[in-house]
């Protein structure tokens, strides 16, 4: 029983991905999610259908999002609000997420490579091995000494 509710959820979560960024959304409304709009531009591949099924699966945890090995790349998620998600392993290289909520937020072995964060809302975030060459960072934005200190080193721009 388990399995064929896995399946079903992993087609469920499969057809959501190939609809278009519209029809993605009137589901997000029937779902009462639509304030995750981001998962209308998510594209569709093997991470993501995995990302969308813990996210749609368990949505009673939606507030905190579990994006880990999410394909987020060149996206612009401006404003977004990932407060405690972890984006463990998840790929936004060349994202922009100006001004987003990412309080509390897990970056660990994310790749940030040419994403730019400027305005994003950076207490209390986790970046352990993430990759931040070239990825923009605005003063003030709630990082402590040590964590910059961390990412110019690796690369990233302050």
């Amino acid at each position: 029983m388990l399995y064929s509710q896995t399946q079903d959820l992993y087609r469920n979560c499969t057809e959501f991905l190939e609809k278009d960024p519209m029809q993605r959304l009137r589901a997000l409304k029937e779902m009462g999610l639509a304030r995750y709009d981001f998962l209308t531009r998510m594209p569709l591949t093997e991470a993501n259908i995995t990302c969308v099924m813990r996210f749609l699966g368990n949505r009673q945890r939606v507030k905190f999002p579990n994006l880990q090995g999410a394909d987020l790349s060149g996206l612009v998620l401006d404003g977004v609000n990932f407060i405690r998600g972890d984006l463990t392993g998840a790929n936004l290289r060349g994202s922009r997420l100006i001004n987003a909520d990412l309080l509390f937020a897990n970056f660990t072995q994310a790749d940030l490579r040419n994403a730019d964060l400027t305005g994003a809302t950076l207490n209390e975030t986790i970046w352990l091995d993430a990759l931040v060459d070239g990825c923009e960072f605005e003063a003030g934005t709630g990082l402590t000494n040590e964590q910059r200190t961390y990412l110019k080193i690796r690369g990233a721009r302050l």
